[in-house]
């Protein structure tokens, strides 16, 4: 038996269910989505105001999708230091000297 190099998984889509989204978290992140999340179903009485809390549930859907990426802390660091050539430039084919 050979051992094979195990492949990278992505992070698990939680959807936009609330509590799915919560426990997708990190620790850190948890008290500030349960804040944004009762502010924005308090706002939701007020039916003009509903697509609020469908608005907050996708991006929080998709932070908890980038916390759970291997590097993203590093990454920050990255990008909150400066350090450019940390990240890869990638230019679309036929976009040069358009970006």
């Amino acid at each position: 038996m050979t051992a094979q190099p195990e492949e990278p998984t992505a992070p698990r889509d939680p959807g936009e269910d609330p509590a799915a989204i919560f426990d997708a978290l990190p620790p850190s992140h948890r008290d500030q989505f349960r804040a944004e999340y009762d502010e924005a179903l308090d706002a939701a009485h007020d039916l003009a105001r509903f697509k609020q809390v469908q608005t907050l549930l996708r991006q929080w859907r998709l932070r908890a999708i980038a916390y759970a990426r291997p590097g993203y802390d590093e990454a920050v660091q990255d990008a909150l230091q400066g350090r450019e050539e940390s990240f890869v430039r990638y230019t679309p084919p036929g976009w040069e000297g358009r970006v």
